[in-house]
């Protein structure tokens, strides 16, 4: 009896899951969360911050680029199960890693994230994104 019920709640919690679907396009996953919070990342010495509400700021900027990297690899966006995983992962861990260093006021930390950071995009674009690093125009 006992093995029916568990099965019986395994099943309830699999009919149960979650649905997920995507909303915006990847454009707008781009340009409108991804492009602006790993800027606060790559452009932090622009301004530093210099006050709790500033590296609150930060922060927020930074886990909203970690928890981006969901998104992307939500059903539906996944391009493949290689690079564009491993890419994503890439970023998920530079914005994971500017999340500590801003809670923990580390401007080390965040400058320390950029070249991964840099390096997940750049890798991203060039295999992903029509014509990235191809000049516009032929000479």
């Amino acid at each position: 009896m006992r093995r029916v019920g568990w099965i019986f709640l395994a099943s309830v919690a699999v009919a149960q899951a979650p649905s997920f679907r995507p909303i915006g396009n990847m454009s707008q996953l781009m340009v409108n969360i991804i492009y602006p919070t790993s800027d606060a990342i790559f452009y932090v010495d622009r301004k530093p911050p210099s006050s709790d509400l500033e590296w609150n700021n930060l922060s927020n900027q930074a886990l909203m680029l970690a928890e981006s990297g969901n998104l992307l690899l939500m059903p539906g966006r996944v391009r493949d199960k290689g690079s564009w995983i491993a890419d994503t992962k890439m970023m998920i861990d530079a914005g994971a890693g500017a999340y500590k260093a801003a809670q923990a006021h580390d401007l080390d930390g965040i400058r320390a994230v950029n070249d991964s950071l840099y390096a997940s995009c750049v890798t991203c674009h060039a295999q992903y994104r029509d014509n990235y690093l191809k000049p516009k125009h032929p000479q």
